[in-house]
């Protein structure tokens, strides 16, 4: 088989606008009829419903799409946190000429509304003055309806990062059950997943050009629905490509076969027959559908659901990747390959149109937390190939890195500085999902387009990965040499195993852009848990550690990291996490912030939290179970080892230490990791009733929203 490079896709910015483009820019896209009335409009072409307040800032998905879809002439409404209890909100625009447009916000508003351990959150901040309860439980499905009630014609689309995790049957967590696709359950007509520009752009022009919805099959990165297999396409079963057996080796854990293992001596004929018969699957690849177990079969068989992961996961590279197919009753769904990534011109033409920066005028005054901490920040670049188990940006931003062009990160920061009210000439962020993975891709395109890897730096850095980091350093010096820039900041999750390959990347960073501390996520320190995160070991931080203290010294500044850490993960013993908490004391740090695993959508540790299975390899039934923190009371004392220094924690830490075989770790001298004593009014309030309550009971401290969330919003994931 011939391997190319990843195909190409049309110019974002190539196709005729729409008539409606005379109207020329609106200042803030219209949230009200009055608004339009100004604008001169009679109706909207496109109507977005988002659970987030409409900030015009391009961190803000909503406002992302409004502005590109504007740019190629469409006239684009916004309903924010319209109050579901009824279809009278959604109407307050009128009809939208050519879809709905829905989504759930920025974060999963199941994510956005409940923490890890259940508890229903105390803000939200994507909201107006942070305040809670202003979006629904699904809130795709919830808005989605409404839609359909308010105007049952009308096509809805739904997207974002809530309907990207759910593409397929997916556990849910919070109901502890294998849901369906949420285009069954949101009864939408079209589902669009990952980065959804290219998409979203076809789909308006084609729908304006007269095509019916029901018509818009094989755009990349969209599912649909179809009644049978198109003719011409070979379908592939799930089991030939990852049959459940023997584990594989964790290096390459999803890789298939190559055809190059065909072998010339091969004794069975028939043998042969099959060999040659996948190798001519393997050249129409572009017409191959891999058929997953049903819906009904994943949702009362664990392994089966563990297997479904690893085949989607598998078919994530937008150059390799096929076209899948599940069955939902009677309905099949198909979901098409990824989206082709966009070109650094395509990102500038994203990321260049004519944002106000502001959120809308209707907000007044109100303070929206999640605004004040982007307001000063810029998105350099999406995208991440770290291939974490835990996160979700993979699976909706993808592997392959796409960057802006300096001159346009540059045009931002100006603008920034000439425009908002509150600047003071400090930059908060120069990043993205992960703080410097800036223009790093694979040597080789060829091989890039072939790659069926889930991560390129697990279990070490890829040889074909460029690691220079010169563009990011050539781009913080010409930065932070603007005028008028005071400081430039980087507050995205590093990805310190791969900082490390660059010396004067660290230097860089150290010497100008830490603010006295630097957060960075080893994630753990042992070798099991770390395993199934496929994140590096505790001796990668070791080195990163030893070149920060040496560039901090040279800078002369007392400068500290902080590191993070995950409780309860998959694969997690109390051991493990013993062995953390020592580690934490011998070195002086007390985790003031807890996070606690949260089983999200379609994530590789999430199929572990579910099946039980280490699913980085194949599984079956027989397979080896993996450890698995799922009790309110197991999850409470793996946190409980994270802040061993809390004298709450102490009475739950002195049972498990004793139950453990460690009561030496109990008294009070240096060597022991806590005291034998209870100061008064420290002892855990929680009843025996309450320890043990499992359905949605919350342990953590939520007041002021401190619990951290993994794989939710912009990319702030402290990988």
């Amino acid at each position: 088989m011939t391997v190319t490079a990843i195909p190409d896709a049309p110019y974002l910015f190539s196709y005729r606008k729409y008539w409606a483009q005379r109207f020329g820019t609106a200042p803030s896209l219209p949230m009200s009829r009055t608004e339009m009335d100004e604008l001169g409009w009679d109706s909207c072409d496109v109507i977005l419903v988002t659970g987030d307040a409409y900030i015009d800032h391009p961190s803000f998905g909503m406002a992302l799409i409004g502005r590109l879809l504007e740019a190629q002439g469409f006239r684009v409404g916004i309903i924010s946190q319209p109050d579901w209890q009824s279809a009278t909100e959604f109407k307050k625009l009128g009809r939208p000429n050519l879809f709905f447009g829905v989504t759930g916000g920025n974060m999963d508003s199941m994510v956005n509304r409940y923490t890890s351990d259940k508890k229903i959150r105390s803000n939200d901040a994507y909201t107006p003055d942070g305040a809670a309860g202003k979006r629904p439980d699904r809130a795709v499905n919830v808005y989605s309806h409404r839609c359909r009630e308010a105007f049952k014609d009308v096509p809805i689309i739904i997207g974002g990062i809530e309907a990207s995790l759910r593409r397929i049957a997916h556990y849910d967590y919070w109901s502890d059950t294998v849901r369906k696709s949420v285009l069954l359950d949101a009864k939408a007509d079209l589902l669009v997943y990952g980065n959804a520009e290219r998409q979203v752009v076809e789909i308006a022009h084609r729908l304006a050009n007269g095509e019916a919805v029901s018509e818009l099959t094989g755009i990349r990165g969209t599912v649909h629905f179809v009644k049978n297999v198109p003719e011409g396409w070979l379908v592939k079963d799930s089991t030939d490509i990852d049959k459940p057996g023997a584990p594989m080796l964790p290096i390459d854990p999803y890789q298939e076969n190559p055809a190059c293992d065909l072998k010339p001596e091969t004794a069975n004929p028939d043998e042969h027959v099959i060999r040659i018969d996948k190798l001519l699957a393997r050249s129409r690849r572009s017409q191959t559908v891999i058929r997953l177990p049903a819906y009904e079969a994943v949702k009362d068989d664990a392994i089966l659901y563990a297997h479904t992961s690893r085949i989607m996961h598998a078919e994530t590279n937008p150059g390799n990747a096929r076209s899948l197919i599940q069955q939902h009753g009677n309905r099949q769904v198909w979901i098409n390959p990824p989206p082709i990534p966009l070109t650094t011109k395509e990102m500038d033409g994203v990321f260049d149109l004519p944002y106000s920066r502001l959120p809308h005028r209707d907000y007044g005054k109100a303070h929206i937390p999640a605004f004040e901490m982007i307001q000063h920040s810029v998105n350099i670049m999406r995208g991440c190939f770290g291939g974490c188990s835990f996160c979700s940006i993979t699976e909706h931003e993808g592997r392959i890195i796409q960057s802006r062009s300096e001159d346009s990160i540059i045009r931002e920061i100006e603008a920034i500085r000439d425009t908002s009210p509150a600047f003071t000439g400090h930059i908060s962020d120069l990043g993205g999902p992960t703080a410097n993975m800036y223009r790093l891709a694979c040597k080789d395109e060829k091989i890039e387009a072939a790659c069926r890897k889930p991560s390129c730096v697990y279990p070490g850095i890829c040889p074909n990965l460029n690691t220079d980091h010169t563009p990011l350093i050539k781009l913080y010096r010409r930065a932070r040499a603007l005028p008028g820039i005071k400081k430039i900041f980087i507050a995205s999750g590093l990805r310190y195993d791969l900082a490390v390959e660059s010396p004067e990347y660290v230097k860089e960073l150290v010497t100008h852009h830490v603010g006295g501390y630097l957060k960075i996520a080893p994630e753990h320190t042992e070798k099991g848990p770390l395993s199934k995160m496929m994140k590096p070991g505790i001796g990668t931080y070791d080195r990163f550690k030893e070149m920060f203290d040496k560039y901090s010294k040279e800078a002369g500044k007392e400068q500290y990291l902080i590191p993070y850490f995950i409780a309860a993960h998959p694969g997690t013993t109390d051991s493990d996490m013993l062995n953390l908490a020592l580690w934490l004391k011998r070195n002086g740090f007390r985790a003031d912030q807890v996070q606690a695993f949260l089983p999200s959508p379609m994530a590789i540790a999430t199929a572990m939290y579910h099946s039980g299975k280490d699913t980085l390899h194949k599984v079956n039934h027989k397979a080896d179970d993996i450890f698995v923190p799922k009790s309110v009371k197991q999850r409470r004392l793996h946190k409980a080892f994270l802040r061993y220094h809390d004298p709450k924690n102490w009475p739950l830490l002195r049972d498990a230490l004793k139950e453990m075989g460690r009561a030496d770790l109990i008294g009070n001298g240096k060597q022991h990791l806590i005291p034998s004593f209870q100061p008064k009014g420290t002892a855990p309030v929680l009843n025996k009733a309450q320890l043990f309550k499992t359905k949605f009971t919350g342990l953590d401290n939520q007041k002021n929203g401190k619990s951290k969330v993994y794989g939710a919003g912009r990319g702030k994931s402290g990988r």
